[in-house]
């Protein structure tokens, strides 16, 4: 079982509504998904902890990642 602060540190500030660059893509976060069981079943991998469905504000194209918060990761606009 993983730890929660570990997991809040993992997600980092994504919540709904906030705006950052992932190195990659300008990005929105849709919504974050923090029941283990459910993260799994969305990102069909056995060890997930969580899921955040992110919108492209480029392409338009939504998709779900895990991928941990990093020192890289920008928030440009972040919600009240």
């Amino acid at each position: 079982m993983t730890d929660p602060t570990t997991t809040a540190e993992q997600i980092g500030p994504r919540e709904p509504g906030v705006v950052y660059y992932d190195g990659a893509s300008l990005v929105q976060v849709r919504a974050v998904v923090t029941d283990p069981s459910e993260a799994r079943r969305i990102l069909r991998r056995r060890s997930a902890q969580y899921a955040i469905e992110i919108i492209d504000l480029h392409t338009g194209d939504s998709r779900f990642t895990g991928a941990v918060w990093t020192g890289s990761d920008r928030v440009l606009k972040a919600v009240a």
